[in-house]
């Protein structure tokens, strides 16, 4: 992901298979994964602990990842669930191997 200029992500964060998610947008997904890993922004994903990134999408300007960004808030669950399983059915932590 480095050496992308003007880059924006659409992200997913759950706890477990099924769990709670959370939908958040950035323009550092490596540095955004640092700050929820190491539970360093107060809030819902701290809360919940949601730190295991199981969906992200990349965009090149910021304007349509915040349009991304509020179109999946606005979807029911199971869309979401879906949208989640269709290229990670287990639900893998995709950033596990990023250094933190």
């Amino acid at each position: 992901m480095k050496g992308n200029y003007y880059q924006f992500y659409v992200y997913i964060l759950s706890n477990k298979k099924n769990g709670t998610l959370y939908i958040g947008m950035t323009n550092d997904l490596e540095r955004r994964m640092f700050e929820h890993k190491n539970k360093l922004r107060a809030g819902f994903t701290k809360k919940y602990e949601l730190d295991k990134l199981v969906y992200f999408e990349q965009f090149q300007y910021v304007n349509d990842a915040i349009k991304r960004e509020k179109q999946l808030k606005n979807w029911n669950r199971q869309w979401k669930i879906d949208l989640i399983e269709k290229d990670n059915g287990k639900w893998n932590d995709l950033a596990k191997d990023w250094i933190y």
